[in-house]
């Protein structure tokens, strides 16, 4: 359709007074968290490398904590140390009554050796379910860090006029616990994060190393899947290889049971409504070529985006596992989930209507996208379970790179480009002191 030059004129001065509107009725204060969040760029940017060149793994997050810890009290907070093992919460009360915001972000780092060629680099080590692993912050949360550091400072300086409160969390293991410990948001929801002052509305964001830098991206509904990890275990009977009519055949009765677990997608679940994963990443059985096993075990990631369709998985995983077993005169056992479990991450529709001005304000309108959901778990979701909750993502993507040459998170080439961190301080300081203002007599 062509627009001719008079029509272009009025469309975009119908933009620019829509836009002014905007600026003018948002409860936040736009030129200071502007101001303020250009002054911090550099400070984030320094943080986010310190976290990136020592990172640490679940539940072993202690000189990061330290670190926001100090920080934190450096800004006259009431600060809690050692939650759910090692997390921080920082809690600032401004000068006026209103509600209670949660501004969330996570601390771990992953089992991963890096191979980016960095200043700040990272070549720490750990200790992961018993043997010595690289660690490399190789999802991010050294930037989430970083940033929600650099809010909390942008929010204290402007305390005084601050409508309510901000609960600063500061969360550990949200890559998951290490086997036999608890952990995470689940944890530390338990431990009453929510609490003390009751939490009203929680936000958080997660950088994208597949979005540009600058660009905020959201969902409203279903964001992140739900995770469940399984193990089956088959137990059949040992015999020699070259005998298998003496014994009952595990391996055998495992791949039939593989194969079945690929059509609870495509057979059983309604796919116009969502979308569901069932995923088996390993199989370990026998020793020998010439001995069929007594046993072999399995495990495997179970995603869904709808909490129905997740029990819907559970039990026919467990139906055809077993099924198949007793047609071949195995036994099984599943058990789901094995060690990590998180709801389905639902970002509350009517939040997520009220902050997509917020974030077109402070970052652009043609820098905010709504997006897909997507199949990747976050244990927010604990915390969006028990209050409304919007979580969006951060690009990170170096501008103009070809989205096939970017790493995936969890790599060791996992890369983020620092130019848009900014954005992510501004859009959470804006969104927490929005939510505040404009609910304050709710």
């Amino acid at each position: 359709m062509k627009i001719s030059k008079h029509n272009f004129i009025l469309l975009f001065l119908l933009y620019i007074s829509s836009s002014s509107q905007v600026f003018a009725q948002s409860a936040f204060p736009l030129e200071s968290i502007i101001s303020l969040s250009d002054d911090l760029s550099e400070q984030v940017i320094a943080w986010r490398r310190d976290f990136h060149q020592n990172p640490e793994l679940s539940n072993r997050e202690y000189r990061t904590a330290g670190i926001i810890a100090e920080h934190l009290q450096s800004l006259g907070m009431e600060v809690t140390t050692g939650v759910a093992h090692t997390g921080v919460v920082g809690i600032l009360k401004g000068g006026k009554p209103g509600p209670v915001v949660l501004l969330r972000a996570d601390m771990d780092g992953l089992p991963v050796l890096e191979r980016n060629e960095l200043p700040f680099k990272s070549e720490a080590r750990g200790e992961y379910n018993g043997e010595d692993v690289p660690v490399m912050h190789a999802c991010g949360h050294d930037t989430h860090v970083a940033i929600l550091m650099a809010v909390a400072e942008l929010l204290a300086e402007l305390r005084d006029d601050l409508p309510g409160t901000v609960k600063f969390v500061f969360q550990p293991a949200e890559e998951g616990a290490p086997k036999g410990e608890e952990g995470g948001a689940e944890l530390m929801v338990e431990q009453g994060v929510l609490d003390n002052p009751p939490v009203d509305a929680a936000f958080a964001l997660h950088v994208s190393a597949t979005q540009e830098a600058g660009n905020i991206g959201y969902a409203s509904g279903p964001r992140y899947a739900s995770v469940d990890d399984f193990k089956i275990t088959v137990h059949g009977k040992q015999a020699h290889g070259a005998s298998p009519w003496m014994g009952i055949d595990s391996v055998v009765v495992s791949a039939q049971i593989i194969n079945a677990l690929q059509t609870i997608v495509s057979r059983n679940l309604e796919l116009t409504e969502q979308p569901g994963i069932v995923t088996v990443g390993s199989i370990h059985g026998g020793v020998r070529s010439n001995i069929i096993p007594e046993k072999v075990e399995m495990v495997g990631t179970i995603r869904a985006l709808d909490t129905d369709m997740r029990k819907q998985i559970h039990q026919r995983v467990r139906d055809i596992s077993e099924g198949i077993a007793q047609s071949m005169g195995a036994t099984v056992t599943v058990e789901i989930p094995y060690s990590v479990s998180y709801p389905v991450t639902i970002n509350d529709s009517l939040l997520t209507r009220k902050m997509v001005p917020v974030l077109e304000t402070v970052a652009g309108p043609d820098q905010v996208r709504e997006l897909k959901p997507i199949t990747g778990a976050e244990d927010f979701s604990y915390i969006a379970n028990e209050v409304p909750g919007f979580y969006i993502s951060l690009g990170g993507k170096p501008p103009g790179k070809p989205i096939e040459e970017v790493a995936a998170h969890h790599t060791p080439d996992f890369y983020i480009d620092e130019s848009g961190f900014d954005v992510g301080v501004k859009a959470l300081a804006a969104m927490a002191w929005e939510y505040l203002a404009t609910h304050g007599s709710e």
